[in-house]
């Protein structure tokens, strides 16, 4: 079945949005990591790209 060029479209789109989402999401557990192992929140922050206000909710999910 041939796909419309509309539904080819929206399926890559869908693709890149859950590439992103994970991109993110691993993001987010490299810096509860990092924290949970100590590190600054500055440090955190230019590891990660993170804003600092980012990182801070991470660490008060962490506790």
């Amino acid at each position: 079945m041939k796909e419309s060029v509309i539904y080819q479209e929206i399926k890559a789109e869908g693709r890149a949005e859950g590439l992103q989402q994970g991109i993110e999401e691993g993001i987010r557990r490299v810096a509860v990591n990092l924290l949970k192992s100590g590190m600054a929140v500055e440090e955190v922050v230019k590891m990660t790209e993170l804003s600092v206000e980012q990182v801070h909710s991470l660490q008060q999910q962490t506790e």
